[in-house]
């Protein structure tokens, strides 16, 4: 029987995990937090969160833009499939890599809306596993391709996203726009340790291809504010790009890689996943005429 781990990530009106877990004493997971996405929440009279003074109109406008490029991309994510690579390392005081597992899985983020809330599954088959050293502990990490509800509709009142000007990035001039969490507003994502949870204050910044709105690079991070909790910093990084599809020719916006390091004052892991191999899902239908028979 093949090796197949599928993980429910998120449901309306439930907290479900995405997996961060590095310790048999100190047990860790991302939540994403619930909710329902129905049309009358996202009705005109809706404002986003910004900064007046620091965020003009066409900044703004990017940030628009890219709100719709995520609403497209949960729609298309369940048509594709595609090989995830994931490295798991431990990094030395020194900076550099000191141990290292590798892995290979055929993934797939499928979201439906069929009940009236967005639902987002993980589908994961193993075509390559891991060597296991029991004597090491590895950071697990899921569902980090999933970082865009931040700048989805539903959030929009809960972070500040001010101006950063912008970057060039090969020859093509992207927006960057810096977001913080509003002060007792909802978050994406959450703590769970030791049986009980905590919003994660995520802060980062957005590149946006002010053109269609598509984000190509997500850095947030958690700052020192966990270091009661043995937590000292946590940062993920993810990139996208568009992928091409042919016959009929398409083109989708879709997760190339996410790097993810976390840190407590003794250990610092380090998971790299790259999405390759892109495959869409098509449908045929063949029409034949039956021939009647005397």
């Amino acid at each position: 029987m093949k090796n197949c781990r599928h993980q429910e990530l998120f449901v309306a009106r439930r907290l479900s995990i995405i997996c961060l877990q590095f310790s048999a004493a100190l047990f860790l997971v991302l939540l994403l937090s619930a909710f329902a996405v129905q049309a009358q929440l996202q009705s005109a009279s809706r404002s986003t969160s910004t900064d007046a003074g620091t965020a003009p109109v066409p900044a703004m406008d990017a940030l628009l833009l890219a709100r719709k490029s995520v609403e497209k991309f949960f729609e298309q994510s369940s048509n594709v499939v595609c090989t995830e690579s994931v490295s798991q390392l431990t990094i030395g005081k020194n900076g550099k890599p000191e141990y290292r597992e590798e892995s290979r899985f055929v993934y797939q983020l499928q979201a439906s809306t069929t009940t009236g809330s967005l639902k987002l599954a993980e589908s994961r088959e193993t075509r390559k596993a891991a060597f296991r050293d029991a004597g090491r502990t590895l950071l697990i990490t899921n569902g980090f391709a999933s970082m865009l509800l931040i700048v989805h509709p539903e959030y929009e009142t809960s972070y500040i996203f001010e101006r950063a000007g912008e970057e060039n990035v090969d020859g093509k001039p992207l927006a960057k726009i810096n977001f913080r969490p509003v002060a007792g507003g909802s978050s994406p994502a959450a703590l769970q340790l030791r049986g009980q949870n905590y919003p994660l204050p995520l802060s980062g910044t957005l590149w946006i291809d002010p053109q269609n709105g598509a984000i190509t690079k997500l850095i947030a991070a958690v700052d020192s504010s966990l270091n009661d909790l043995g937590l000292q910093g946590m940062r993920s990084e993810i990139h996208y790009a568009t992928v091409q599809f042919h016959d009929p020719e398409e083109s989708y916006w879709m997760p190339v890689s996410a790097t993810i390091d976390v840190e407590t004052p003794r250990q610092h892991w380090r998971n790299v996943h790259r999405f390759t191999a892109y495959k869409r899902f098509t449908a045929t239908i063949r029409i034949e005429n039956a021939e009647g028979k005397p």
